[in-house]
């Protein structure tokens, strides 16, 4: 697990350590340092924490002009024992809502698990961000966590999508493929 690193080629149009805005403005990563773990395995320093010590992520884009951020997870998703929908809610969501996101994109195809807990947060984060016509979309994720996420009936909250090119677009053009098909099942 070490060697999967974050996406890292929109670095030259974003970073989240720069944009003081961002919930990780100012963080500081080591290449050579590796601290974090799931499961026991490293991962890669790149990988930013908030709260949980089951899920990661990495902040790959944000928009604030059209209102959307790109972020890529990797880890076990765990809101039965870790509670992670509340610690990113909190740690991470609510900082990013004020200032104007409030169409998420998760890249969740490094999210090994998903063991559910109640809908809550689920549906606090949804109701944060309806009104603006906001959304949460999960890309490719696994199979087996997709059944779990679906048998939890959090894909009320979160719709799943795949693209498997999804690193070939630039954050915008992958931004607007992605608000085209919300726009489609809102149309339905």
């Amino acid at each position: 697990m070490h060697e999967i690193e974050p996406y890292y080629n929109w670095r030259h149009l974003y970073t989240a350590e720069e944009d003081e805005d961002s919930p990780f403005y100012g963080r500081e990563y080591s290449e050579f340092e590796f601290s974090n773990t799931v499961y026991n395995y490293y991962i890669h320093p790149q990988w930013d924490e908030f709260g949980s010590r089951t899920l990661y992520m990495k902040l790959l884009f944000a928009d604030y002009e059209l209102n959307y951020a790109i972020i890529e997870l990797i880890g076990e998703w765990n809101d039965a024992v870790e509670n992670d929908i509340m610690q990113m809610k909190r740690e991470v969501i609510d900082l990013m809502i004020p200032k104007g996101i409030y169409k998420f994109i998760l890249i969740t195809e490094n999210v090994l698990n998903f063991h559910s807990s109640d809908q809550d947060y689920y549906e606090e984060w949804y109701d944060d961000i309806k009104d603006e016509g906001g959304w949460i979309v999960s890309i490719n994720m696994p199979e087996q966590t997709q059944y779990d996420f679906q048998r939890s009936h959090i894909d009320r909250y979160i719709k799943l999508f795949e693209n498997p090119n999804w690193r070939t677009y630039q954050p915008q053009h992958f931004f607007q493929m992605v608000d085209n098909q919300m726009l489609r099942l809102d149309a339905i």
